[in-house]
């Protein structure tokens, strides 16, 4: 797949030099096209022998402490690039991760910006926890005088929307900070709104002499200079490349009561590239017919372009408190009102959709009242399943379809039946990188790495090991992998074997909970191998855990707690301490949802 040119073929350039100009370009972020426009005509002017201006003194600069709670990595995202725009409004920005902080961040503080993500149910990120629960507690300090803005992230298929950025928000007034600047919550279609914010926020608490002055950049041409990479990534949820389905195979038996598809997608553009641990977002579009059942459901089944909009633009499946409330509103209805009640509309909403609330309390819209009610189709994230190092120009993906059937109607996640059942090889795939730089392979190839996981949670071990043996990494492996059936489930069974012969992988333990009448999961094996996963941490080895944070994810992390224990002679809250100290380390990593 190649690139669209960006400068036509009558530029005034010769054939080779337009080649190599767009494969510059093309990889350019706008950031840096702005630059580059402002540097050539900085450059046009030295030519021209303008003369350039007499340095003027530097004027004082103000400290901010940029705090961070992020799961998926969209708060970190968010407060990286605050820091790079702190510069222009006079501002010397410090970024710090909740997981790296502790209270004397607050105490040492005079202007402080948190971006802070919430986590299922209302919970702050898990690497955030330590960190929130301090700042929560008796203990944390006084900030008389503190400036502060809050930007809470969420989504508002969640009662508890943005809870951890209102707390924290509400948390820092009440120790004596001074609020400069609103807080904003923000659904999962946040980037405008939180550029747009972040601007603002950063006007407000920069020095009185760096206003006017935020967005003039002098460069000196005849001196040179150094400037910084700028590594946000050329691809987005706003702007993603436009990929093609290579690969589509369904990976389990026919036996199977599982559906979980390996998708390959040939992206080989100039500014796409990925590491392993990282995930792939994927722009999928909605069933059609639920488009449809949905448009007909207040009254513009007739309408084809209101369908088209409702498959490939908007959300047609969350139900959340806020656009009940807003349905309300909108029409009027007082039956609506008792939905208000949290506990109600949990009851309500429990295995329910958005189709369920148009039938259950009818009423005909305009196509303008009914886009005015959606959010923005989201994209899904899946942690990539390959290397790009054995795969050059490829993304590939492990994709567990969902299905369930509920009130009668037959049911299915957006993007899993996207590819089960709408995408065939040759189709497009728009797709973008999220990066997850805490969930890395470590830089030391003979460091041994412990990789658990069941299900889809095996994708990013496969990448792990592609990687591996693309640089001849030398340290011992071990998987344990979890699944239902031995015969129908063993995800990529053939390539662990033929790593395990070939020395790649150095040991794989399985528990396949459904092959005999006691059930048996991953976390009773590590219970088994206790004390060969004890030797293996003392030299060294990082341990990664992928998967459903509610279930295999939490029960591994507590039994690794009470492996860790045990070796500390039963002393829960010393196991704990281990493995928060393999945390801060780098050496327990999760990537989990």
């Amino acid at each position: 797949m190649t690139a669209q040119p960006l400068l036509p073929k009558n530029a005034p350039f010769t054939p080779e030099d337009i080649d190599a100009l767009n494969s510059v370009v093309a990889r350019t972020t706008p950031q840096q096209r702005a630059w580059l426009a402002g540097f050539f005509a900085g450059f046009e002017a030295a030519q021209a022998g303008a003369q350039p201006q007499l340095a003027v003194a530097a004027k004082p600069r103000q400290a901010l402490t940029v705090l961070y709670a992020s799961e998926s990595g969209n708060a970190e995202a968010l407060a990286m690039r605050t820091k790079k725009l702190a510069q222009k409004h006079g501002l010397d920005a410090r970024v710090v991760d909740f997981a790296d902080a502790d209270m004397s961040v607050l105490s040492k503080a005079k202007n402080l910006m948190v971006f802070a993500s919430t986590w299922g149910e209302g919970d702050p990120p898990s690497r955030a926890v330590d960190f929130y629960t301090a700042l929560m507690g008796d203990g944390a300090p006084r900030i008389e005088g503190v400036r502060f803005a809050v930007l809470a992230l969420g989504d508002t298929a969640y009662a508890q929307f943005c809870a951890t950025g209102k707390a924290i928000d509400l948390r820092l007034e009440a120790l004596g900070g001074k609020r400069a600047f609103d807080r904003v919550d923000l659904d999962l279609d946040y980037a405008k709104q939180a550029a747009e914010w972040t601007q603002k926020a950063l006007t407000e608490l920069a020095p009185a002499e760096a206003a006017g002055t935020a967005t003039v950049v002098h460069v000196d041409f005849k001196g040179g200079g150094q400037f910084a990479d700028d590594d946000e990534p050329q691809f987005t949820p706003e702007n993603p490349l436009t990929g093609e389905i290579a690969t589509l195979v369904n990976l389990n038996g026919s036996g199977s009561t599982r559906e979980t598809w390996h998708v390959e997608i040939a992206a080989e553009a100039p500014g796409f590239s990925y590491l392993p641990g990282d995930a792939i977002g994927i722009m999928p579009e909605n069933d059609p017919g639920l488009a449809l059942e949905l448009a007909e459901a207040v009254g513009l089944g007739a309408d084809g372009a209101v369908v088209q909009k409702l498959r490939e633009r908007y959300d047609v499946t969350t139900l959340s408190r806020a656009l009940v409330e807003a349905y309300a509103k909108l029409t009027q209805r007082t039956d609506l009102a008792h939905l208000a009640d949290q506990k109600a509309f949990a009851k309500f909403a429990e295995d329910r959709q958005l189709i369920d609330l148009f039938e259950r309390y009818p009423e005909k819209l305009t196509a303008d009242q009914l886009f005015g009610l959606l959010r923005p189709l989201p994209g899904r994230l899946y942690s990539v399943a390959s290397s790009p190092k054995a795969h050059p120009g490829e993304a590939h993906l492990l994709v567990g379809a969902v299905r369930w059937e509920s009130y009668g109607k037959k049911r299915g996640g957006v993007a899993s039946t996207y590819f089960a059942d709408r995408r065939k090889v040759g189709d497009p795939a728009r797709i973008y990188v999220k990066p997850n730089r805490h969930f890395r392979l470590p830089e030391d190839g003979n460091r041994p790495i412990i990789m658990i996981g069941a299900g889809t949670g095996v994708a990013p071990y496969r990448a792990f090991i592609e990687d591996r043996v693309e640089d001849g990494a030398t340290g011992k492996s071990w998987l344990v992998f979890g699944e239902r059936n031995f015969t129908n489930d063993f995800l990529y069974q053939l390539e662990w074997q033929e790593y395990l012969a070939d020395g790649a992988l150095s040991r794989i333990d399985v528990a396949f909970s459904r092959d005999q009448p006691e059930k048996i999961y991953v976390q009773q094996r590590l219970w088994e191998h206790r004390a060969e996963l004890l030797k293996w941490v003392e030299d060294g080895a990082h341990i990664y855990v992928c998967g459903d944070e509610k279930g295999m994810a939490r029960d591994v992390d507590v039994m690794l707690g009470r492996i860790l224990a045990e070796a500390a002679r039963g002393d829960d809250e010393a196991g704990r301490a281990k493995l928060k100290e393999l945390s801060k380390a780098g050496r327990y990593q999760r990537d989990v949802y």
